[in-house]
């Protein structure tokens, strides 16, 4: 799958672009409260100049805009193009650090950012290991660079089997959805977590433009899957904190589990997502047996504590 093209290798002008038509493409006139003039539309959403008169700017600088040509707008321009195209929090952050990252040339702006490649304090191990349910701390792009037995033991295809092809140091949740065959059967709502996993991605990419780790990564997965390939032309971003993840556990069969996720101050760009079952119910005696099964499976080899990122 080679001919795919590769979003790493994207200017910032073209990412700037695309992410304006495709969100001027998602509202029609009549979510605007534009009237709407009988006859055939050649454009899906809005036109050019509906935008352009609902963020109150010209026509032919909004056109500009859509070209890429958004270096130097104002956080009033990009406000009032955010409420034109009834643009979400995330969205409206996605279209800020879009803008910000251009240039005049149209090349990616090296901003000063905190490292995201930061040590994990080892109070951090010592605290996932207390936990007697799942826990595990991943960074941006869906690689883990810390978990407990129980989290291992949960995400067993990634952790304890993975296939050659995703195999690492440190688990990604990308490559095993979009690379690893088992991902449709252990994700039931496969087609959901897929949606939001790119969508987030997208968003950090957004924030992070110049993070080689990441545009290798979203690299990588354009050339190898069309299915995240698809998935990433659509451009969509969005926070997501979905209460419950279900899982088709390989030993112990389906498991409901509410989750957390939160950002960790001592690590930024970390997120340590915590997970628990409800009380009484199939899911917590499904735990138990993963709680026994990963005793048994990590009772000779010492646990694996990674203690920093890739």
């Amino acid at each position: 799958m080679s001919d795919l093209p590769s979003p790493a290798s994207a200017d910032a002008r073209a990412e700037f672009k695309d992410f304006l038509t495709t969100r001027r493409a998602k509202v029609t006139p009549q979510m605007v409260g534009l009237p709407v003039v009988a006859g055939h539309r050649r454009v899906p959403g809005l036109r050019r100049e509906e935008v352009a008169m609902l963020a109150g700017v010209s026509v032919d600088y909004y056109t500009r805009l859509e070209r890429g040509n958004a270096a130097g707008a104002s956080d009033e321009v990009l406000e009032a193009l955010a409420s034109a195209l009834l643009l979400s929090d995330a969205e409206r952050q996605h279209l800020v650090d879009l803008a910000r990252s251009l240039t005049p040339t149209g090349r990616i702006r090296r901003r000063r950012t905190r490292s995201r490649n930061c040590v994990l304090r080892p109070g951090t191990q010592w605290i996932l290991d207390a936990m007697t349910t799942p826990a595990a701390v991943r960074d941006g792009s869906g690689t883990y660079v810390a978990a407990n037995a129980m989290a291992r033991a949960l995400y067993s295809p990634m952790f304890v089997d993975p296939i050659p092809e995703v195999a690492a140091e440190h688990p990604n949740m990308a490559r095993f959805l979009f690379l690893d065959p088992r991902a449709r059967q252990f994700f039931p709502n496969w087609q959901e977590g897929a949606e939001d996993l790119v969508s987030m991605l997208r968003l950090d990419a957004g924030a992070n433009p110049a993070d080689p780790c990441l545009q290798a990564l979203i690299g990588e997965l354009s050339t190898r899957s069309r299915d995240f390939a698809d998935l990433w032309a659509r451009h969509d971003v969005r926070y997501v904190c979905r209460g419950e993840k279900v899982v088709n556990h390989p030993v112990v069969g389906r498991i409901h589990l509410s989750y957390e996720p939160a950002g960790m101050e001592t690590a930024p760009g970390m997120t340590m997502l915590l997970y628990g079952v409800e009380p009484g119910s199939a899911s917590e005696d499904a735990l138990r047996l993963l709680s026994s099964w990963a005793a048994t499976e990590f009772a000779e080899a010492p646990s694996s504590h990674p203690a920093q990122q890739r």
